[in-house]
C-alpha cells in the first residue's frame, strides 16, 4: 500500500511530493491573502488553487478506494483533514453566493488547514501523537493542578486587589493568573499592593516549573516508546492504525490480519 506507507523508495518518494504539495498550496493561500500580491498575479494564483485542489481531490478519492472501509477513512481524523483540504474550493465554485454565507476569509483559513495534511506523511508527527495519547491522563492530572493553582490565586488576588484596582470579579482575576503563571503578561491588569506583587512574584516563579512539566511528560514517553518498539509506517487496512511490527500478521487493534511487509532498506 505506496499511499498509506512509507517503508519502501516508491512510498517515501509519494510522500515527499505530497509534502512539497501540500506546503506549496498553504503558500499560495498566504500569497492571496495579500492585496498587492494578489491584485497581480490573483489569476495564477487560483489557477494553482484549482491545480492543488485536482490532487488532493484525486489523492482524496485514491484513499477511499485503498481501503476496505472508505466511511472509516472518511469519518477519521486524517479523512477530514483531507476533506477540509478541498472542500472550500468546490464550494466557492459551485455556490457563488457562499459569500454571503461563509466569508472568504474562513475559505483561506480552511485551505490553511492543509498543513495539517503533513502529520499523514511524517513519523514523528504519528510518534508525537501517540506519546500524546499516552501520556493525557497525566496530562489531565497536571492540567487539573494548574486550573486548581490558578482558581485559589485569582480568588486570593479578588480578594487583596479588588475591583478599584482591576480585579472586579474571579474571573478577571483568574485570567490575570494564567497570565501571570504563563509568564506572558499583557499588563492589562496588575498589582497595586505589595502584598499583591508578592502573589505576582509567586505565580511568575511557579509559571517557569510548570511550563516544563509537560515537556518532561511527553519526552519521556516518547522515549519508551522509541525503546518498546521500532518505527514503521505499517498500515492496518481494516483500521487504519499504524506503527505495526514488521513481523506482526495481525492488526493490534482491531485483529485484522496484516497484508504482507514490503520494506526498501534504501528508503
Amino acid at each position: 500500500m505506496v499511499i498509506f506507507e512509507a517503508d519502501t523508495r516508491a512510498g517515501k518518494r509519494f510522500d515527499q511530493w505530497l509534502i512539497a504539495l501540500i506546503l506549496l498550496s498553504v503558500l499560495t493561500v498566504v500569497l492571496d491573502s495579500v492585496a498587492s500580491v494578489r491584485a497581480q498575479h490573483g489569476a495564477m494564483l487560483r489557477v494553482l488553487e484549482w491545480g492543488f485542489t485536482a490532487v488532493f481531490t484525486v489523492e482524496y478519492l485514491a484513499r477511499l478506494v485503498c481501503v476496505r472501509r472508505p466511511w472509516r477513512y472518511a469519518t477519521s481524523f486524517f479523512g477530514l483533514i483531507d476533506l477540509i483540504a478541498i472542500l472550500p474550493s468546490y464550494i466557492a465554485f459551485f455556490v457563488p453566493e457562499a459569500h454571503l454565507l461563509i466569508d472568504v476569509r474562513i475559505l483561506r483559513l480552511l485551505r490553511v488547514f492543509r498543513i495539517f495534511k503533513l502529520t499523514g506523511y511524517v513519523a514523528e508527527y504519528t510518534a508525537l501523537g501517540q506519546a500524546l495519547k499516552a501520556s493525557r491522563r497525566k496530562i489531565a492530572v497536571f492540567l487539573s493542578f494548574v486550573f486548581m493553582v490558578v482558581l485559589v490565586m485569582g480568588t486570593l488576588m479578588y480578594v487583596v486587589e479588588g475591583p478599584e484596582h482591576g480585579y472586579t470579579s474571579i474571573p478577571v482575576a483568574m485570567y490575570w493568573a494564567i497570565t501571570t503563571m504563563s509568564t506572558v503578561g499583557f499588563g492589562d491588569i496588575t498589582p497595586q499592593t505589595e502584598l499583591g506583587r508578592f502573589i505576582a512574584s509567586v505565580m511568575m516563579l511557579l509559571g517557569w516549573g510548570v511550563l516544563a512539566v509537560p515537556t518532561g511528560i511527553v519526552t519521556t514517553e516518547m522515549a519508551a516508546q522509541r525503546l518498546r518498539r521500532p518505527t514503521t509506517t505499517r498500515t492496518c487496512p481494516e483500521c487504519l492504525s499504524e506503527g505495526h511490527l514488521p513481523d506482526a500478521k495481525f492488526c493490534r487493534d482491531c485483529g485484522a490480519r496484516l497484508p504482507r511487509y514490503a520494506h526498501d532498506p534504501q528508503a
